[in-house]
């Protein structure tokens, strides 16, 4: 059965694009599957695999090359963020977050204060009337810029992911005049869609208002408290558009037609209404899943449950392996870089596991001795069928898995399922009858927040939790193929040696790679420093040779958004396997340097704290003074320039001095002319780094330490600002590799024209993170070498593979 042709082939395509982004791991992967499959498939569906895999790299290549293209022109025909008057067409179905209207705009003219959108440039904007719909005719004001892709080295490419959304700019709509109405089908859905929202918001408690929505137009706008709880609990996919929702309304609806249909008598004499009604149904699950936002779990489900109907339709059995083959191909159709859409990946293995695992587990639940057991068993082993091969999907997304998830689900599932889900189902159809619509938000409402109790309390249970590394896509390959290996076999009968023998065979390698990972994440006899892509900010980490490593500010944007220190510190250090930061260096007390720290100083163990002392006494704001109170509480040493300067501090053979500001900070001055300044030597390689120092620190610097400040590597102070890295100073230092950490989005236009000029008059190569992503530059004391995550692999492939496919 798991040879069925068509699944196979739409694997094939759907990861095909995986030959770019990790080939290493890809090819072992397809190695191995093609030796475990060659004997049981013949030589035509061993050809149509790899002609598969051969087509979905080329057309994954061809859609992230013209992205790449297109985001790259965006970025510079517009430059930093502005006001722009734009005129174009909601291009996708709008959505309600964070208090907002969210939709994309397909530009057809704009004017801008400063640079130029392009015309059908897309536009991701917030704000606007609630009822908006696609194809909707509008005039907006707003203040735009490009969008922000992180590329860090640890980190999974960005890229691929903003193809798939295929939007270049974003920001906020100051306002918005709606000129013409949008008509059709997908207009139709999306006012009713509208109206649904409306009257969850009106009706349903306001605690569980935003579940309702996610249950019923997969909405994501939950609090902060209570995703994490879910995410952590492992009861997420309870509030995802998924099988279980269509399954009961789009089946209901099928039974009901069908009934309705028989009744008629001059119809069901000459037809099969059974089969009319199943036809209905396929149209049905696509409209849902439309309807439904659109999701990838959403859409894999409707494919399937189409197939399965269209089946039905003509007189077949429905196949389940078949279906799922069906459901994947008509995904990699609609979308070629499938594989990035981890709401699809986590559906798909869910499905798999249920057709692999839920049969044999379940007949070992019905082998209990009382009726009580079987039904608690055949729950747990349902959940444990739908929970293992999305193992290594959930620990891309989390550093945590827990045991609780088993019994949150037998516990949840019920309530989630049998009685919230349908009656905020049909709750979205009875605006006509408003008492019965009040009764359905009221129980409604209550089983949600059940369903939010036990989410929270599952996730309170860290003793039932155990951490999870990042799993590499070395991992995943294994994974995916020891995976198929024990399905094969034991769909070949093999004895239950051989499928312990791949079991072992399986672990031991998921081992190995795991050591690797971890001798990768500490270099010894290294020096290796590394300029985190945190946008606008500064971030960056230093691997001592002794194997110590020492983080340099954590980022935070001035404007506030994302948490920089969850969204990229604490990521790289776990794809690193690091759980200890022996030096924390904060250079200066501005947000765009400390924003992140927080997050970092409550996830891993940290030495110590360096700190000029200047926010603690003249004052930095309530995030600062908590960073304080954290490292008071958790005995954290805070050390300042009193303590550190001159003194030279010997990491295996790297010696570290601070150089400013000594002997202490100057009071009265801003916080830039007040940051640590250190220089990092290592055989006949030096580094320097000097925080935010502009002129007035600069000259100290110059007067006091001028023969320290030669350098191979300078990290640019300020971002690069016009306040920074005077003549004098780089006299001084003489780089060979220039560093600036900065942001697309920045509004102060880092880093300046003629500092870069500057630099490169120097001699110095210059790498700055909003181009070039994370910046890694690494010594033996002798050699100096540096790498960038922009371009990497994946994205030179694509652009050397992309005109071998025609778009």
């Amino acid at each position: 059965m798991w040879l069925d042709p068509l699944l196979v082939f739409a694997l094939a395509a759907s990861a095909g694009i995986a030959l770019l982004t990790a080939p290493a791991a890809a090819g072992l992967l397809l190695v191995g599957v093609l030796l475990l499959v060659a004997r049981r498939a013949n030589a035509r569906v061993l050809v149509g695999l790899l002609l598969c895999l051969v087509i979905g790299a080329l057309r994954g290549a061809a859609s992230i090359a013209a992205f790449d293209a297109e985001r790259r022109a965006t970025r510079d025909a517009l430059g930093p963020p502005a006001r722009c008057q734009l005129r174009g067409s909601v291009d996708t179905s709008p959505t309600w977050v964070g208090g907002r209207t969210a939709y994309v705009l397909r530009v057809d003219t704009a004017q801008c204060d400063l640079g130029a959108v392009r015309e059908g440039t897309r536009v991701r904007l917030g704000g606007g009337p609630d009822d908006l719909a696609r194809g909707d005719k509008l005039e907006v004001i707003a203040q735009i810029a490009p969008i922000e892709l992180l590329f860090n080295l640890d980190l999974p490419n960005p890229l691929p992911g903003a193809a798939r959304r295929r939007v270049t700019l974003s920001g906020s709509a100051l306002s918005v005049e709606r000129e013409a109405p949008g008509r059709g089908i997908f207009a139709a859905i999306d006012r009713s869609l509208a109206r649904v929202r409306r009257r969850i918001a009106h009706t349903f408690a306001r605690d569980a208002e935003p579940m309702a929505r996610a249950l019923v137009l997969g909405e994501n706008d939950l609090d902060p408290d209570d995703d994490a709880a879910f995410r952590q609990s492992g009861l997420s996919h309870m509030l995802a558009v998924s099988g279980t929702h269509l399954v009961f309304a789009v089946l209901t609806l099928v039974h009901a037609v069908g009934a309705l249909l028989a009744r008629i008598e001059a119809l069901s004499a000459r037809f099969d209404t059974g089969r009319l009604a199943a036809l209905f149904g396929v149209v049905l699950s696509l409209g849902y899943a439309d309807f439904a936002g659109g999701s990838g779990s959403a859409w894999r489900a409707a494919y399937m449950l189409s197939a399965a109907l269209l089946a039905r339709a003509l007189g077949r059995l429905p196949c389940g392996s078949r279906a799922l083959g069906l459901s994947l191909a008509l995904g990699w159709l609609r979308d070629p870089l499938l594989l990035f859409d981890i709401s699809f990946l986590l559906s798909t293995a869910a499905t798999i596991g249920l057709l692999t695992l839920g049969g044999p587990l379940r007949a070992h639940a019905e082998k209990l001795g009382s009726q009580p057991a079987r039904w608690v068993g055949s729950a747990i082993s349902t959940t444990l069928a739908a929970m293992i091969p999305c193992a290594p999907l959930l620990a891309l997304l989390g550093s945590e898995l827990t045991f609780a998830g088993l019994i949150a689900n037998v516990v949840a599932a019920p309530i989630g399922e049998a009685v919230a889900l349908p009656l905020c189902l049909v709750h979205a159809m009875s605006a006509a009858l408003p008492r019965l619509e009040a009764g359905l938000a009221l129980v409604g409402s209550g089983a949600l927040l059940v369903v939010r109790e036990i989410a929270k309390e599952s996730a309170a249970q860290h003793w039932l939790s155990f951490p999870m590394p990042t799993p590499s896509a070395f991992h995943l390959a294994v994974a995916a193929l020891l995976a198929t290996a024990l399905v094969l076999a034991r769909n070949a009968g093999r004895a239950l040696g051989w499928l312990r023998f791949w079991a072992i065979s399986g672990v031991l390698a998921l081992i190995l790679i795991e050591m690797s990972a971890r001798r990768a994440g500490v270099p010894r006899g290294l020096l290796r420093t590394t300029a985190l892509a945190i946008g606008q900010g500064d971030s960056s980490l230093i691997d001592l040779p002794d194997g110590r490593l020492i983080l340099v500010d954590a980022g935070g944007s001035p404007d506030g958004g994302a948490d920089p220190g969850a969204r990229v510190v604490l990521p790289v250090l776990r794809a690193r396997r690091r759980t200890r930061l022996d030096i924390v260096v904060l250079t200066h007390p501005h947000p765009d340097h400390f924003g992140g720290l927080l997050a970092v100083l409550n996830a891993v163990e940290v030495g110590e704290i360096w700190d000029s002392g200047q926010g603690a006494l003249e004052g930095a704001g309530p995030v600062y003074a908590e960073l304080r109170r954290v490292a008071q509480a958790r005995d954290i040493p805070i050390r300042g320039p009193r303590d550190l300067c001159d003194r030279r501090q010997d990491f295996g053979g790297a010696l570290l001095r601070v150089l400013g500001p000594c002997p202490d900070f100057t009071r009265g001055r801003g916080a830039n002319d007040n940051s640590i300044v250190f220089s990092l030597r290592f055989g006949k390689r030096s580094l320097l780094f000097t925080g935010d120092a502009e002129t007035s620190e600069e000259r100290e610097l110059l007067a006091s330490r001028r023969p320290l400040l030669a350098a191979d590597v300078l990290k640019v102070g300020h971002h690069g600002s016009r306040t920074s890295s005077s003549s004098d100073l780089l006299d001084a230092v003489h780089p060979r590799l220039a560093t600036i950490s900065c942001g697309v989005r920045n509004r102060f236009g880092h880093p300046v024209p003629h500092i870069v000029a500057r630099l490169a008059s120097y001699g110095a190569t210059v790498l700055r993170t909003d181009r070039d992503g994370a910046l890694q530059i690494q010594t033996n004391g002798e050699t100096l070498e540096f790498s960038s995550s922009y371009p990497d692999t994946t994205t030179s492939l694509a652009w050397k593979l992309a005109p071998l496919w025609p778009l």
